[in-house]
């Protein structure tokens, strides 16, 4: 008889499927959940078992994990009438890898407290290519007790795991990762809006400067998607809007000025505006280009 702890799974997107299955590959008996059921196929062909509600989740599982879209997701799955919290025991953890806000995370702390229950917020950065490759990178905020039951279940899922002190701090430290993106993404698109229209080749231009200061991860590994145009999401805009949004709200109640942050924002909803909701976040250059002043 098997005495791994059994994993509860909701959420089986392009990040939570592989992410779930490394759990599977490792010999966690895994039930999951999505709202379009058919996402949990594979899983399942691959041994993993359905549960049609996140309660049914939690009532066969020792640690339940979510990643789900929107703050407003994670509310209703945690704190919903067929909810996770409506049925939490004693001695359950209950992991929250999405991005989401800090004050949430301290909620369903207090609410899995209540049960006897245990929570950890625990979101990540590396994307699809990330999950699928366990290579995340891993922001944990919580009770250090649960934090190390589940450690090695996180080792599974990331290269990079660590613990920022109590409930919400994982959030806390996955906003200051989405801060640097933001920049990050402004820089990259602006750059090779230049280079593209500076008169020289933009693919020689990107690897000369890629091995200087300028070189960073996603000049490297965007910069080349970009010149071939291919915006397929590895990490979707809609998602990194809502993330921008959750970072100027924590940043206001902190009285702390993010002028960078709010001029992101701005330039990705316009994205939005454009329809490009669905595309990766390297698509941010499609709004400079709509911006160019042609020629004459």
């Amino acid at each position: 008889m098997s005495t791994a702890l059994r994993v509860g799974w909701i959420g089986t997107g392009v990040m939570g499927a592989p992410m779930a299955g490394h759990l599977l590959a490792a010999g966690h008996p895994v039930t999951a959940y999505n709202r379009s059921k058919d996402k949990t196929d594979k899983l399942v062909a691959a041994g993993a078992s359905y549960a049609p509600t996140p309660a049914e989740v939690a009532k066969n599982s020792d640690v339940i994990f979510t990643i789900v879209g929107f703050p407003s997701d994670v509310r209703e799955t945690y704190l919903g009438k067929t909810g996770i919290c409506s049925v939490l025991q004693k001695g359950q953890i209950v992991v929250d890898m999405t991005t989401s806000q800090p004050s949430l995370a301290k909620e369903i702390a207090a609410a899995a407290a209540e049960k006897g229950a245990v929570s950890l917020d625990a979101p990540v950065s590396g994307g699809q290519a990330g999950a699928e490759g366990a290579k995340l990178t891993i922001m944990v905020g919580g009770d250090a007790g649960a934090y190390e039951k589940v450690l090695p279940m996180f080792q599974k899922l990331g290269k990079s795991v660590t613990r920022l002190g109590e409930a919400g701090s994982g959030q806390h430290c996955k906003l200051v990762n989405q801060i640097l993106i933001a920049g990050h993404m402004l820089a990259l698109a602006e750059s090779l809006t230049y280079a593209k229209n500076c008169g020289i080749d933009p693919t020689t231009a990107l690897n000369a400067v890629s091995a200087g200061a300028a070189g960073s991860w996603a000049l490297s590994n965007l910069g080349p998607r970009i010149l071939k145009d291919d915006y397929a999401a590895g990490f979707y805009v809609d998602h990194f809007v809502k993330d921008l949004g959750i970072a100027l709200d924590e940043a206001k109640e902190m009285k702390l000025s993010l002028p960078m942050v709010a001029l992101a924002e701005q330039m990705y909803i316009a994205l939005q505006a454009q329809g490009h909701g669905r595309l990766g976040t390297q698509a941010i250059t499609k709004v400079y280009e709509s911006i160019r002043k042609p020629s004459c």
